[in-house]
């Protein structure tokens, strides 16, 4: 068994789809109607083949609560690996990112999480 598709929930599929692909540089993988939503997920750049990450729409009650407190009480909803944090935090400060802490040393690795614009924040870390 393998993990194919993670999602996220954001509260826009247009602005996200423009975030994590033009921002972050993930690559579309699918783009799909399915009635007033889409099926739209994208992938590393690297790894096309590899793990898909979801756009999900918010739009249930439950979706939007859980999205507001985790962003609320700060806590990232996923993490993505970087080769060199130093470098990614520069790149996406000058695209324009916020982040809500710089890259920090935590012995075995170091973290930085930034607001996705999409209602999520967002860990990267490099080991």
């Amino acid at each position: 068994m393998k993990i194919i598709v993670t999602s996220i929930f954001v509260e826009d599929q247009d602005k996200a789809l423009k975030f994590y692909s033009e921002t972050l540089g993930f690559v579309k993988k699918h783009d799909v109607p399915t009635g007033e939503f889409r099926w739209i997920t994208l992938v590393s750049p690297e790894e096309q083949g590899g793990t898909e990450l979801l756009l999900e729409p918010n739009d249930h009650p439950a979706a939007k609560e859980y999205q507001k407190k985790l962003f609320a009480d700060g806590i990232p909803v996923t993490m993505f690996g970087v080769t060199d944090i130093r470098q990614e935090y520069e790149r996406l400060v000058e695209n324009g990112v916020t982040f809500t802490m710089e890259p920090t040393d935590m012995g075995e690795f170091t973290m930085a999480v930034f607001d996705d614009t999409c209602g999520n924040l967002i860990q990267i870390i490099q080991q």
